[in-house]
């Protein structure tokens, strides 16, 4: 899968968020219920990921799912 200039966004502000709590990617999957790699993937800009992924992903990390998600620029027409 290409990476998009989102997605690599998004991993990144995952990324921060989960080291802000202090835990690592496999104690992340684990509460998350999900898998260590998927983690890695999401995070590194190389998986995208669901609605409900961003829902169990800020249920983990105790956030609202907004605060995962990157700010787009409009084009002005």
């Amino acid at each position: 899968m290409a990476l998009t200039r989102y997605a690599i966004q998004f991993g990144k502000l995952l990324r921060k968020k989960r080291e802000w709590r202090r835990i690592s990617q496999e104690e992340l999957a684990d509460i998350a219920g999900l898998h260590r790699t998927h983690i890695s993937l999401i995070e590194t800009g190389l998986r995208s990921v669901r609605v409900e992924t961003i829902e169990r992903l800020a249920k983990a990390l105790k956030v609202q799912p907004g605060t995962l998600m990157p700010p787009i620029r409009l084009r002005k027409r």
